[in-house]
């Protein structure tokens, strides 16, 4: 079998960090839990771990609205809590997989507030889908699209004086903008995130609404 493809065969435990286990008695579990945890894991067998989002988010769902691709909660850890956890995994001959949010990001993240203040037609807001509005003031939504949270799959933002402008696309909550995947520019930046894991030692990624 190719090394490329152990994960075919592979027993992979799923970890969502916030419940796991906590180390330091704030009430929300963290790396250095998960890391403490390790050796009962590979005990159960296991091949890898799967580890849910852990990035930076605001965490209107569960860390799925992430802020930052390239950064750890502090509400989990910091790099050197990660780089741990990796490292012990290793040593006990576990596999890390990671989870990767392609479709969307968090409206808090920075490429999307810099889409906003950039105004229509920018390069900035080309990153994500934005559209003029239906009807003669472009009052209503683009098309008829619904969010599988529920509700309209379009929400409306202002321009920068203040007038109702165009429409964003989120498949999911409004909190969660899509990115066009037709853009260049979003390819080769989710190309750096993975570049950006793999060196720091992460085996593989588990890819969610792609």
């Amino acid at each position: 079998m190719l090394r490329s493809e152990w994960w075919r065969s592979a027993v992979i435990y799923q970890v969502y960090p916030r419940s796991f286990s906590d180390s330091n008695g704030d009430g929300l579990g963290d790396l250095p839990g998960i890391t403490q945890r390790l050796p009962t894991i590979r005990d159960l067998g296991v091949d890898a771990l799967w580890l849910s989002p852990f990035y930076t988010s605001p965490q209107k769902d569960a860390g799925y609205d992430v802020a930052d691709y390239r950064d750890v909660d502090p509400r989990f850890g910091t790099f050197a809590d990660f780089d741990a956890l990796v490292a012990e995994a290793h040593r006990l001959d576990l596999r890390l997989i990671v989870d990767l949010v392609p479709n969307h990001t968090s409206d808090q993240h920075v490429w999307f507030q810099q889409a906003l203040a950039a105004g229509e037609g920018s390069p900035e807001r080309a990153r994500y889908l934005f559209r003029d509005g239906a009807g003669p003031d472009g009052d209503t939504p683009p098309n008829n699209w619904e969010s599988v949270f529920g509700g309209p799959a379009w929400t409306r933002v202002p321009r920068p004086d203040g007038t109702p402008g165009q429409w964003y696309l989120h498949l999911f909550d409004t909190s969660q903008p899509d990115l066009d995947w037709e853009n260049p520019w979003v390819r080769e930046q989710f190309h750096d995130i993975l570049r950006f894991w793999l060196d720091r030692g992460v085996d593989g990624f588990r890819v969610d609404v792609a």
